[in-house]
């Protein structure tokens, strides 16, 4: 597995950049069986540290963790049960509710951008209709079932996922809705 440890305007030692790795090594082997990367990002806010873990899997989850303390380790310790939590609960519902999956999860490349927001014009009209690009990243659409797409979007702490639904050719949408529930679009 590939590590990205970094911090934002703080110094991270080659002690911490250890530490985190046999932790996070240990975490993810306990409940993943191929992950790819990981990214730790630590920062400083206020009095104390943060710290914010990525795992990708090769299962095209995405598991995410963020937790605050006043020591850089203790913020790790606090992300990395966080993480763990995550992934035990990944590990469960696979067992239960997805075991006949025999195939891996297929991958589709998309563009993903980022648009500035309205708020950037400084209250002035638009000299277009067009919505100015300030960013644009690769990312993939998977072929899930829709409680796959379900697992996937509560377990990755996302507010919409987009996916292809298994055995149709149509892009599907998950996305939480405001009175708590699960919202899916399904294009006929």
């Amino acid at each position: 597995m590939r590590y990205q440890i970094s911090g934002k305007q703080i110094d991270i030692g080659e002690a911490l950049q250890t530490h985190v790795k046999t932790e996070l090594g240990e975490i993810v082997k306990k409940y993943a069986e191929r992950p790819t990367d990981a990214q730790v990002v630590f920062s400083k806010s206020g009095h104390e540290f943060v710290c914010e873990a990525t795992v990708h899997l090769s299962t095209g989850l995405t598991a995410s963790a963020k937790a605050h303390a006043t020591e850089i380790y203790a913020a790790f310790d606090g992300c990395g049960e966080k993480m763990e939590k995550q992934l035990r609960r990944y590990k469960r519902r696979l067992k239960d509710h997805h075991k006949d999956r025999v195939e891996p999860v297929e991958l589709l490349g998309a563009a993903s951008y980022i648009l500035a927001s309205e708020s950037d014009s400084d209250g002035q009209e638009p000299d277009t209709l067009q919505p100015m690009i300030i960013a644009e990243t690769q990312t993939s659409i998977a072929t899930l079932s829709v409680g796959e797409a379900v697992m996937h979007m509560e377990l990755s702490e996302a507010p919409v996922l987009m996916f292809k639904k298994q055995g149709s050719q149509g892009i599907n949408v998950v996305y939480r809705r405001d009175d708590g529930n699960i919202g899916w679009i399904d294009p006929s």
